[in-house]
């Protein structure tokens, strides 16, 4: 009997884990389309490489990258003083 309510315990976790996954997946995606209206130019900053082959092309956005990871480590920070 205590296995079964283990067993029922970690697949109730698993399966808030996976909606709270879905629900940040969501944000993230609304948050791009949101971003993409307002014309930053995010994915064209200086830094960004691109290479055009005959048959492909190569796409690294390392400029945005770099801005992305600055600008997540200070909210990160921020929200963890705040959270103190």
């Amino acid at each position: 009997m205590a296995r079964v309510a283990a067993y029922t315990e970690a697949m109730n976790e698993i399966g808030r884990g996976l909606i709270g996954l879905g629900l940040l997946l969501v944000a993230v995606g609304v948050a791009v389309l949101l971003l993409g209206r307002t014309g930053l130019p995010l994915g064209r900053l200086p830094g960004d490489l691109s290479w055009r082959g005959k048959h492909t092309t190569v796409y690294f956005p390392l400029g945005t990258s770099i801005l992305l990871s600055v600008v997540l480590s200070l909210v990160f920070y921020i929200l963890s003083r705040l959270h103190r």
